[in-house]
């Protein structure tokens, strides 16, 4: 205890709730999106809104060794301290570089010593940096584990966990070798309490409670576990039925936390409850379900939990950190969180009490139609600010690049259920907007905290999806076993037709499947994963007649059966035929542009200050189609010098803003789209921004290459 409350007390000299300027980050970029409060902002000056045109590129590193393959992606935010650079390559090597020449010090492999299909690249948003001024550890989350690095040379420390490694598969009240988990966004550092979130299967089989744990940076140990789903007799049980944490998964933080350091605060975004889109077997409420919930950041005791989605039934995770914010209202100065949302309002909540300091009404929405369900009545709106997306399609919202593209949206339109944000999903095939993505996305929002300004790029694209009720006929066949097998596990990623999809990145189609793979080659891809597809060594052990089904199904020439001739799988009541992004002939998005804005929300009036479009498809540009914008990741940073930076966009352009106006001040042609967010940092006296450009979503080509930029010398 005597370690921890000495750091607690040097971290809070460094990170004072209310300090000016003293909690964020300045010379160095030292914590993920630059500081515990998730600002997004650094101090800096050198660069501004006068020679940001000037900025050249000056250095580009290519992080991996192995072969990129079109799945292959960096969402990584790097970290910068005293002049190093770290961060993760596509391949899961960890390295760290010279900051100001991009020359390599070390590389390590950080999937050693893990067993073999447990390799799934990529999606690691970040790491942690934790030092007591004696010594200092960089925690790296990869796959289903946590280990630490000596920061200096890269290599890993033994005496974290067993041999150096924590499985973060434990301790969630399943057989460990079932549960499906990676481990994505950086948790938050508390004294040398590690707190830590990750993905879950959001499946039911594979599925574990989403549990928020804090681990020793020192040991490995587990020293607190917060109940996302609680457990019979915990606060917020009676808002599931009797015994759901026995069976329903996720309510997991995937988005990662922010820390009042000062108050020993820790706050949690939480997502959806399994199954994402039916909950006819976990009735109520679902506390914390899609939550911003505050933690003692010491015990992991609950303080205080505002729910923004009662119920969930349209997976309306909350998808990035809460930006630490301070409001002005009616002459007082209030701390207080802003969280942004997928479907594209900020909630903003005390930060001691989780009060709303902008009224929330709760509205009235339509009620479930599949069997079994019953939606939550009413869901919570905030009165302001504003939505900064279009919550919903009319057919003042159809797509106006060409009258031909309009009239067959329209047509598709008369097919769908069309009620407005909390439309039930069903049978009929449903329209959802903002999409299923977002709104907001795992980017985040960046805040000036002398403005009180929020800055949030966002996508404005429509989605449908179709749920199927699977029956409960006797007649089985090994191909219809399959098939159930398919609906539940592989549909959502690949489609019932098995075409394919561009949701979340490219998954290939599984067509003709038998013409090209062996059954023992389709069995090593199910338990080893290939690409982004992660492994399920769980079901060579657990479920081994589910590969055979499988081999069955995606092998086999028999015809495809329709939905009415699908049987039950005993799982699940419904799933869905897989996410589709509605679009046009051409396969443009179906809605009227902008497709990606870029937002400035003043948190103090509880306005919009400005909105301007981000990104262009140079193809339409060239047909004389005014900028549409583009499906953008990764999120904004704003610094002192007045200027913002994002990559984000799926046109390979990083750019640079006006934060007052919104003006456009420089851009530049990258290797790849930047899909992730900035850093900002100074070595030497010389300012640097620097972006991870990936691309590999999106269908965009893949890439290794970090790039920094900076004013000529």
């Amino acid at each position: 205890m005597k370690h921890r409350m000495g750091l607690v007390a040097l971290a809070a000299g460094l990170f004072t709730a209310g300090a000016a300027d003293a909690q964020y980050a300045d010379k160095d970029w030292p914590v993920y999106h630059g500081d515990p409060t998730a600002s997004h902002y650094s101090q800096l000056t050198q660069i501004t809104k006068d020679n940001v045109k000037d900025l050249q590129l000056a250095w580009t590193y290519e992080s991996s060794r192995a072969p990129l393959t079109r799945f292959s992606e960096i969402q990584c935010n790097p970290l910068v301290i005293d002049g190093v650079l770290y961060g993760i390559a596509p391949d899961g090597f960890i390295f760290a570089l010279d900051a100001a020449t991009g020359q390599e010090r070390w590389r390590y492999d950080a999937y050693t010593g893990m067993p073999e299909g447990f390799r799934w690249p990529g999606r690691v948003r970040g790491l942690a940096h934790w030092s007591d001024g004696d010594s200092s550890r960089l925690i790296v989350g990869m796959s289903t584990y946590l280990q630490v690095l000596d920061p200096a040379t890269g290599q890993r420390l033994e005496d974290f966990g067993e041999g150096g490694l924590v499985d973060l598969r434990l301790h969630l009240d399943r057989d460990p070798e079932t549960v499906r988990f990676n481990f994505t966004t950086p948790g938050a550092l508390y004294g040398d309490l590690y707190i830590v979130g990750g993905f879950f299967s959001e499946n039911r089989e594979g599925s574990a409670p989403g549990d928020i744990r804090a681990y020793s940076v020192r040991t490995g140990a587990l020293a607190w576990s917060f109940h996302t789903i609680p457990a019979p007799g915990e606060f917020g049980a009676d808002t599931w039925p009797e015994n759901a944490r026995d069976y329903v998964g996720a309510a997991n933080v995937w988005a990662g936390f922010s820390l009042d350091v000062e108050r020993g605060l820790v706050f949690a975004p939480t997502g959806s409850p399994t199954y994402d889109f039916y909950g006819g077997d976990r009735k109520g409420q679902n506390l914390f379900g899609n939550s911003v919930v505050a933690l003692n950041a010491a015990t992991g005791e609950r303080v205080w939990h505002y729910q923004i989605v009662h119920h969930d039934l349209w997976d309306r995770d909350l998808p990035a950190q809460p930006n630490l914010v301070t409001v002005e209202r009616d002459g007082q100065r209030i701390d207080a969180v802003a969280q942004v949302t997928k479907h594209g309002y900020v909630y903003v909540l005390h930060r001691e009490t989780g009060e709303p300091i902008f009224p929330i009404e709760e509205v009235p929405v339509p009620a479930a139609v599949m069997d079994g369900d019953e939606a939550w009545p009413t869901q919570p709106i905030p009165t302001a600010p504003p939505p900064f997306v279009r919550i919903n399609m009319g057919e003042e919202d159809v797509t106006n690049i060409s009258e031909t593209a309009a009239a067959a949206v329209r047509e598709q339109m008369k097919g769908y259920r069309n009620d407005g944000l909390y439309t039930p999903l069903g049978e009929q095939t449903t329209l959802i907007m903002p999409a299923v993505i977002g709104g907001a996305e795992w980017g985040g929002a960046a805040y000036n905290p002398h403005s009180g300004i929020l800055y949030v790029n966002a996508n404005e694209m429509p989605y449908i999806l179709t749920m199927i009720k699977l029956d409960d006929s006797d007649d089985m066949t090994p191909f219809r076993e399959g098939r159930n097998v398919f609906a539940s596990m592989c549909a959502s990623c690949h489609g019932m037709d098995r075409k394919g999809s561009t949701h979340m990145g490219f998954t290939p189609p599984l067509l003709n499947l038998g013409a090209r793979m062996s059954a023992a080659d389709l069995e090593t891809v199910i338990t080893e994963g290939r690409g982004r597809m992660e492994g399920f060594p769980w079901m060579k052990q657990y479920r081994p007649q589910w590969i055979e089904q499988l081999q069955v199904f995606l092998l086999s020439e028999e015809p495809e059966l329709t939905p009415e001739q699908i049987a039950k799988p005993e799982q699940f009541i419904y799933t869905h035929m897989g996410h589709k992004q509605f679009v046009d002939p051409e396969g443009y998005p179906a809605v009227k542009p902008p497709w990606g804005t870029l937002n400035a929300i003043d948190l103090n009036r509880g306005e919009i200050k400005w909105q301007v479009t981000l990104g262009e498809i140079a193809e339409l540009t060239e047909r004389g189609i005014p900028q549409t914008g583009a499906e953008n990741y990764g999120g904004p940073v704003v610094t002192a010098g007045g200027v913002l930076f994002i990559a984000a966009t799926s046109d390979e352009r990083f750019r640079a803003f006006d934060e007052d106006t919104g003006q456009l001040l420089w851009e530049t042609k990258l290797p790849a789209s930047g899909f992730a967010t900035p850093s900002v940092y100074s070595v030497n006296g010389r300012q640097y921004v620097v972006i991870a450009c990936g691309g590999g979503k999106v269908e965009r080509d893949a890439s290794d290459i970090y790039a920094a930029f900076a004013l000529p010398q």
